[in-house]
C-alpha cells in the first residue's frame, strides 16, 4: 500500500512539473518560480501535504543539486577558469562587495546572527547562470560585445562557490574554528589540485572516462560524480563542490557528450530540488518576511546593475552595452536556493527559508524584465537629463536694422 501511494504521489509530482514547465515555456518564463510555488502548495501548511514520497523527493533533491553543479563545471574548461580569474578578478571582487554585503546586513538587522548573515550574503550574491543564459538567447544577445563580460562575472561567481560552499557547510554544521579551517583548506587544496590536473592532464582524464557507447559514458560520469560528491560530503567540503570539480576535470568530446546525456536528468532532478525546497517552507511564513525580501530584491537588483555596468566599462564596452550587461545579471535562482537549503536543513533560522523563497520568486521574474528594459530606460532617462542641461536658449528675434539687405 505504501509503495502504491509513493508511486502515485511521485508520479503526480513529475507530471505536474512537466505541465508547469510547458506553461512557462509558452510564455518564455523561467519555470523556477512555478516549481517553488508547487512545493509551497504541497508542503507544510499547503493545500495538500505529501507524506509517503517526501523521503524519496529528498534524495532526488540531493541528486538535483549534484547535477546542477556538475553541469556547471562541464560548461568550463580549467584553462578558461584560470584565464578568467587572472583577467576579471577585480569585477568579481566588486560583485561580491556590492551584492553579498546587503544580504549580510539584512540578516544582522533582522537579528539572525552571523551564520545566517553569511548564508544570506551568498543568497543575494550569486546570479542565476541558467536563467541568464536563457534570457540572453531569447533576446538574441549571445554575440553581443558585452556578453563575454556577463559570462566572466558568472564564471567568477561559480568558481567562488568552490570556496564559499565549504565555509557555509562548516558554519551551519556548527564545527569549531580549527575544524572549519581544515575544511576550507581541504576544499582549496582539492580545487587547486583539480585545476592543475585538468590543465596538465585533462586529455588523459577525459580519455579514461570516454566511451563510444552513450550508456556506458552516462553510467561512468554519473557514478563518478555521485561518488566524488559523497566523499566530499563525508569530508564536510560539500557534495556540490565535489560535483563541480568533476565537471571541470572533464573536457573536449567527453564533456560535450556528458552534457548532452545528462541535461534531461539535470532538468528532472533540479525541478525536484525546487519542489523539495518549497515543501519545507510553510506558505504562512512568507507574508511576515515579504517586505524585507522586497526591499532586498530592489537593493540587490540595483547593485547587480551597477556591477555589470562597472565590469563592462572596465572592458571598454559602450554605454548601451554597459546597461545591458547590468540588467542581464539581476536574476537569482537555483544557486540562491541551494545556499539557503543548506541553512534550512541545519535549522539555522526558521525565517531564512521563506525570505529566500520570496526573494528568488521576485528576482527570477524581475530578471528577464531588467535584462530587456534596463538599457532603453537608462538611455531615455539619460536623454531627458541631457535635454534639460543642454537646451539652448531661444535666439533673439532680428530687428529690421539687423535684417540683411535683400531679405
Amino acid at each position: 500500500m505504501h509503495s502504491a501511494v509513493l508511486l502515485i504521489e511521485f508520479g503526480s509530482i513529475i507530471l505536474g512539473l512537466g505541465l508547469l514547465g510547458r506553461f512557462a515555456a509558452r510564455f518564455r518564463l523561467s519555470p523556477i518560480p512555478l516549481y517553488l510555488l508547487a512545493g509551497l502548495a504541497f508542503g507544510e501548511g499547503g493545500l495538500l501535504p505529501l507524506g509517503a514520497s517526501e523521503e524519496f523527493v529528498a534524495t532526488g533533491a540531493e541528486i538535483g543539486v549534484i547535477l546542477l553543479l556538475l553541469m556547471l563545471g562541464l560548461e568550463y574548461t580549467a584553462s578558461d577558469l584560470v584565464s578568467n580569474l587572472k583577467t576579471h578578478y577585480p569585477s568579481g571582487l566588486v560583485d561580491c562587495a556590492l551584492n553579498a554585503l546587503p544580504g549580510a546586513a539584512m540578516a544582522l538587522l533582522l537579528g539572525w546572527g552571523p551564520v545566517a548573515a553569511v548564508v544570506l550574503a551568498g543568497v543575494t550574491w550569486i546570479s542565476s547562470s541558467g536563467v541568464i543564459a536563457k534570457v540572453l538567447g531569447d533576446l538574441g544577445r549571445v554575440g553581443n560585445r558585452e556578453t563575454p563580460v556577463i559570462l566572466s562575472v558568472l564564471v567568477l561567481e561559480d568558481l567562488a562557490m568552490a570556496v564559499y560552499l565549504p565555509i557555509v557547510t562548516a558554519l551551519v554544521a556548527g564545527v569549531g574554528l580549527m575544524a572549519g579551517s581544515m575544511t576550507l583548506a581541504i576544499a582549496l587544496g582539492a580545487a587547486g589540485l583539480v585545476l592543475f590536473l585538468a590543465v596538465r592532464y585533462g586529455r588523459l582524464i577525459s580519455r579514461f572516462v570516454s566511451s563510444d557507447d552513450p550508456e556506458k559514458l552516462l553510467l561512468v560520469v554519473l557514478g563518478l560524480t555521485i561518488l566524488v560528491a559523497g566523499v566530499a560530503q563525508q569530508l564536510q567540503v560539500s557534495a556540490a563542490v565535489g560535483a563541480f570539480l568533476v565537471g571541470i576535470a572533464l573536457s573536449g568530446e567527453v564533456a560535450e557528450g556528458a552534457h548532452t546525456l545528462l541535461s534531461p536528468l539535470r532538468d528532472l532532478f533540479a525541478a525536484v530540488f525546487f519542489v523539495f525546497f518549497g515543501l519545507h517552507t510553510d506558505p504562512s511564513s512568507i507574508p511576515p518576511v515579504l517586505l524585507p525580501a522586497l526591499a532586498l530584491a530592489v537593493v540587490t537588483a540595483l547593485t547587480k546593475i551597477a556591477t555589470g555596468y562597472w565590469a563592462a566599462r572596465r572592458a571598454g564596452i559602450s554605454v548601451k552595452g554597459r546597461w545591458r550587461a547590468g540588467g542581464a545579471l539581476v536574476a537569482r535562482g537555483e544557486f540562491s536556493i541551494v545556499i539557503a537549503g543548506l541553512a534550512v536543513a541545519a535549522g539555522i533560522e526558521p525565517s531564512l527559508g521563506p525570505l529566500a523563497t520570496a526573494y528568488v520568486l521576485i528576482l527570477v521574474v524581475l530578471g528577464p524584465l531588467t535584462a530587456r528594459y534596463t538599457e532603453p530606460v537608462a538611455m531615455w532617462w539619460s536623454g531627458r537629463r541631457e535635454a534639460r542641461r543642454g537646451t539652448p536658449e531661444p535666439a533673439p528675434r532680428k530687428t529690421e536694422a539687423e535684417a540683411p539687405v535683400g531679405d
